[in-house]
């Protein structure tokens, strides 16, 4: 049966992001495929990136992402970078899953197999021990032969003041100076894109960049594309007469005969039900608008004037005339929440050969 909807990875796109991004850096990257990899697809994603030299390894969320990673067979380090529970400490570390670590009971409860990362907040306040309590958890690790790395996170990295940034820094090497050589990481894909190469760190953990995207004043700093172009099939075409509505509320009505599509895609989908009156699509290479309520399974577009037939293809974002970041304007969110949101009866397809035009719609 035909694909209601596809996201369509570009293997082309995800490869030149890893390379710009480990230039930019001047270090291998630990990329974060967490959220089923931003919404790109968690095994489709990592299948590309572990053949790409510039990946140390891949980062994590939850015990699940990291065990279902561990199946694939990659070959590379995972690292889970939100505490685990007690219990799902042992076989984390029976899969050689890399764990945070932020206490000094932690560090004691991890078994002799364990790797582990240090977490330290230098002013997130989210997770990880506080700078000057780290440097003992570091150590207590290091005298255990366990301690492979140490990371922090930046919080205002993206913003265009890099004050608070640059003390963040500080306070992570603050924490080195106390720890025999590890792996450090700190910057996210802002810290990337504003900070550049940081001497000393060996990784980077840029998200949301290795995906294609950038604050608007660090878009001119890598040449970065959107990976993920979202399509959906139409599936009904039919005639609207002056003065009839069109979806829930009969929030828009026709002034004119109008030709109307439905495509199978909506909120259930990923697609921002905020983003009613204000989104456009592609159809038949052309920009047209999204007409009334977007619901739970489709939405409804204006394509007067062309030949548009059932089975046809719709472009609801990609790399050109429709991005995410439009998507995400029209709902009131960010390009992270609509990119996580995609959802599971959307098909991941990995093009490997994915041209720029292609990726438009043209």
């Amino acid at each position: 049966m035909f694909a209601r909807a596809q996201a369509l990875i570009s293997e082309t796109a995800l490869a030149g992001n890893l390379t710009a991004l480990a230039r930019r850096a001047g270090a291998r990257l630990l990329l974060p495929v967490k959220a089923d990899a931003y919404g790109h697809g968690l095994e489709a994603v990592a299948r590309v990136a572990a053949r790409h030299p510039s990946v140390w390894g891949f980062g994590v969320a939850v015990p699940r992402e990291a065990a279902t990673l561990a199946a694939l067979g990659l070959g590379k380090p995972i690292l889970l970078l939100t505490p685990p529970t007690p219990e799902e400490v042992r076989p984390l570390a029976d899969l050689g899953v890399r764990l945070p670590v932020a206490s000094v009971e932690e560090a004691d409860a991890l078994p002799a197999h364990a790797r582990a990362h240090l977490k330290v907040d230098t002013g997130m306040n989210r997770l990880g021990a506080r700078p000057e309590e780290a440097a003992a958890v570091g150590r207590r690790l290091a005298e255990r032969g366990l301690l492979e790395g140490a990371y922090t996170h930046f919080a205002t990295a993206d913003e265009p003041d890099l004050s608070f940034a640059h003390e963040q820094l500080a306070r992570f090497r603050g924490v080195l100076a106390h720890l025999p050589p590890v792996l450090a990481h700190a910057a996210n894909g802002g810290g990337v894109l504003s900070l550049g190469p940081l001497p000393g760190l060996g990784l980077a953990r840029p998200g949301l960049a290795a995906y294609g995207f950038a604050p608007a004043h660090l878009r001119q700093v890598a040449p970065l594309i959107p990976v993920m172009t979202l399509r959906a099939r139409v599936t009904h075409v039919h005639p609207v007469r002056p003065g009839e509505s069109v979806s829930y509320g009969g929030l828009w009505r026709a002034t004119r005969e109008t030709t109307v599509a439905t495509v199978g895609f909506g909120y259930a989908d990923g697609y921002p039900r905020n983003a009613t009156g204000r989104a456009h699509v592609l159809v038949a290479g052309e920009r047209r608008p999204v007409l009334g309520r977007i619901c739970m399974d489709q939405f409804m577009v204006d394509v007067t004037g062309l030949n548009v037939r059932p089975g046809d293809w719709a472009e609801v974002w990609g790399a050109g005339e429709v991005t995410v970041t439009d998507v995400a304007a029209w709902g009131g969110t960010v390009e992270y929440e609509v990119l996580t949101g995609v959802g599971a009866r959307v098909e991941r397809v990995v093009e490997a050969e994915r041209e720029d035009a292609e990726a438009v719609g043209g």
